[in-house]
């Protein structure tokens, strides 16, 4: 087995949890399987770096005495608002030279700004998404992934999706039980797969004000399967129907009946994702009662049916 080589670029401002995350998964792997990858951090002078949160990191070396490594690995942080210069030509002269080219975070903007991902698709953290496709309409920009593959090059949202990306390419390298063993010691998700979205259908509504609405709210998520009509949640709130839907919308920024199909379907794709049971079973614990019904939420949201989406997000289906 040929020994990857792994380079992490930080510099002023980064966001730690960028730096570590990928960090801990790929040394995780290395301790596993020794030899599978030696792994270094560099600023551009060698020097130590501030992170956004006040920590210090030391780095190993400089990036003009770095080599070409197999894994170019580039996170983000405020630090990437303003970078500087010398790093994003570091980036436009080395980066067509690494075998995979990965950014977590806003890392996705200092590669744009070296032109490394004109004609590719990207993702980077939720609330600069806009941005990078405003300053660089080069970029397809896909806001809804946690990461996005697009050749050799690897772009993921904010934070711990660097961790998931991290985890598949692990999984890639070594396999999924190398990969699994990094993300049980981690105590996280061997992986979430790379086109879940960003938020899961909580986040992506606001959560209400009220309490009586915010019952109501947790009540979705815990019975998908349930009776979830208007006039039964209504009642749960202790308001009319009428007055419910409005104050839902009014507070969480969606429909009770959006709300729903969100939960529905985000249970559905987990059930998918890690559990063996059939569709017909998914079906009806998820909410939709046929598999019909489900085939067609699925279709209209995902583009895909639930029986492809298993074969392509489910870990033993892919082997």
């Amino acid at each position: 087995m040929a020994q990857r080589t792994l380079l992490i670029v930080v510099f002023d401002g980064v966001q730690s949890l960028d730096v570590t995350g990928p960090l801990e998964v790929f040394t995780g792997a290395e301790k596993r399987t020794p030899g599978s990858y030696r792994i270094r951090t560099a600023s551009l002078d060698g020097g130590p770096v501030l992170t956004s949160s006040g920590l210090t990191l030391v780095p190993d070396g400089s990036l003009t005495d770095a080599a070409g490594p197999h894994t170019l690995v580039v996170p983000g942080g405020e630090g990437t608002r303003s970078p500087a210069p010398r790093l994003v030509e570091w980036l436009r002269v080395h980066g067509p030279g690494a075998r995979r080219l990965v950014s977590v975070c806003t890392g996705a903007i200092l590669l744009a700004r070296a032109g490394l991902l004109d004609g590719r698709r990207a993702t980077t953290h939720w609330a600069y998404c806009e941005k990078l496709a405003r300053d660089h309409p080069a970029v397809q920009v896909e806001p809804q992934p946690i990461f996005v593959r697009d050749g050799n090059v690897a772009t993921s949202a904010g934070v711990t999706a660097g961790i998931d990306l991290a985890l598949a390419l692990v999984e890639e390298d070594l396999g999924r039980d190398a990969a699994l063993t990094v993300a049980r010691h981690l105590v996280v998700f061997l992986r979430r797969p790379g086109n879940q979205a960003q938020f899961s259908a909580q986040l992506a509504a606001q959560t209400a004000r009220r309490e009586p609405l915010r019952d109501v709210q947790q009540w979705i998520t815990e019975h998908p399967d349930g009776d979830l009509g208007v006039e039964v949640l209504a009642a749960r709130a202790a308001l009319s129907p009428r007055h419910f839907s409005r104050a839902f919308q009014a507070e969480t920024g969606t429909t009770p009946g959006r709300y729903v199909d969100r939960v529905r379907l985000e249970h559905a794709r987990r059930l998918l994702e890690d559990t063996t049971d059939g569709i017909e079973e998914i079906s009806r614990a998820s909410g939709y009662g046929t598999p019909e019904a489900m085939r067609r939420a699925f279709v209209k949201s995902l583009g895909t049916s639930p029986a492809e989406y298993r074969r392509r997000f489910h870990p033993a289906s892919a082997h």
